[in-house]
């Protein structure tokens, strides 16, 4: 077996373990990431594009996010439509604040080019990664790669592999609790070489279901529709799909939109999670290793992000100063803010979709609490604050 050693071993190499890396080399630690996947996978997955004011900043400060300023979309603000009434949230106006339309696939690519560049080690299709001694302050991770078995020793292992991956089910089943949510439809969602139909994301409310209009980049559409979870893709042929999709967003809206083959077509179950705690011994989770939430309040890669950079500073100072402190407390800290980013996700998806054991009564009380919010800049300046994103603290 072949035995290596460094400060902390990563497993995983999303943006969340990209991006902890990327942060601790500047700080001067030594890292190693282990991915399952290989390079190609992980550069083309599609994930989220609604990044957070703090977020951006993030990645700028951290020198990786030159392209994003460039090419990024920010936004003011967003509407919300239900059937043929339009309330529009002034993220701006009402916070000082704007967030900034740029997929999780390009901060991936930003990331792993960092990587390259500065010549940090990413061990791609890690076969059956394990964790050992994670109790003790010696932990480490064996894992196979092309048929030969290698041993990484560390002082902390960092679980950002993700709600499937192997670090959270390292944790003892009597010290590990989960919370979970699973709603009764997924989301529908295609990609298209067409230009957007609105400057700004619309958020529908229709009685056929929620859809929701977004982008990639001035020539390049995102679009969804609820659907049932036993629903497949072969039953959306892109006819269909687009004759969906107008009805939902609205007469308005549809005026302005333009159809085209779709690129890429999937359909993503709608859940919530949360793990706790996020740390075991010398084992920290961090992402979607320890928490989930459904799509429509856009916060997943905005946590992973904020949970690293609570991360990163506790485990700088654990090898600058020896000071345990934010070790201890990372958990904590972290789960403050996560379940208030749960909670405005569930909101949301309470408030724009249709559920199946819904009566009529439960739709009025979904029209009163947009007739609330349309009617109240209290109410709207809630809800932007809550999605331009809570301060990170740390």
């Amino acid at each position: 077996m072949a035995d290596h050693k460094t400060d902390v071993v990563i497993i995983g190499a999303g943006p969340s373990g990209l991006l902890l890396a990327h942060l601790l080399d500047l700080s001067g630690v030594r890292s190693i990431i282990v991915e399952r996947q290989s390079e190609e996978h992980v550069r083309g997955r599609i994930r989220a594009g609604v990044i957070e004011a703090e977020s951006v900043q993030t990645l700028i400060d951290a020198g990786v996010g030159e392209r994003l300023q460039r090419e990024g979309l920010a936004h003011d603000g967003f509407d919300i439509v239900f059937g043929d009434r339009h309330h529009r949230i002034d993220l701006k106006g009402l916070t000082g604040k704007q967030v900034t339309i740029y997929g999780q696939t390009e901060i991936t690519h930003d990331l792993i080019e960092a990587s390259n560049t500065a010549g940090r080690t990413i061990v791609w299709e890690a076969d059956n990664a394990t964790l050992h001694d994670m109790a003790s302050d010696s932990p480490s991770v064996t894992f196979e790669k092309e048929g030969e078995s290698h041993r990484v020793s560390a002082r902390l292992i960092a679980g950002c592999d993700g709600y499937h991956g192997v670090c959270r089910h390292t944790i003892p089943s009597d010290m590990l609790k989960s919370y979970e949510r699973v709603y009764p439809f997924g989301w529908l969602g295609i990609m298209a070489e067409v230009k957007p139909a609105s400057d700004e994301l619309i958020y529908a409310s229709h009685e056929r279901g929620f859809a929701l209009c977004s982008m990639r980049t001035p020539t390049r559409s995102r679009y969804y529709v609820q659907v049932s979870t036993e629903d497949h893709i072969d039953n959306w042929p892109d006819e269909k799909f687009w004759e969906e999709f107008s009805i939902r967003i609205g007469p308005e809206a549809s005026k302005t939109l333009t159809t085209g083959p779709s690129f890429e077509k999937s359909i993503a179950p709608l859940r919530s999670f949360v793990a706790e705690p996020m740390s075991y011994g010398s084992l920290l989770l961090a992402g979607d290793a320890a928490h989930i939430v459904p799509p429509t309040g856009a916060k997943g890669l905005n946590l992973a992000l904020a949970d690293v950079q609570i991360l990163h500073r506790a485990i700088e100072r654990f090898f600058k100063s020896n000071d345990t402190e934010g070790i201890e407390h990372y958990s904590e800290v972290c789960l403050r803010r996560v379940w208030k980013a749960e909670r405005f996700s569930w909101w949301m998806t309470m408030l724009l979709h249709v559920f199946p054991d819904h009566s009529p009564f439960e739709r009025k009380l979904q029209i009163a609490e947009f007739d609330y919010l349309a009617s109240s800049e209290v109410a709207s300046r809630s809800l932007a604050e809550n999605y331009v994103g809570l301060p990170v603290i740390a």
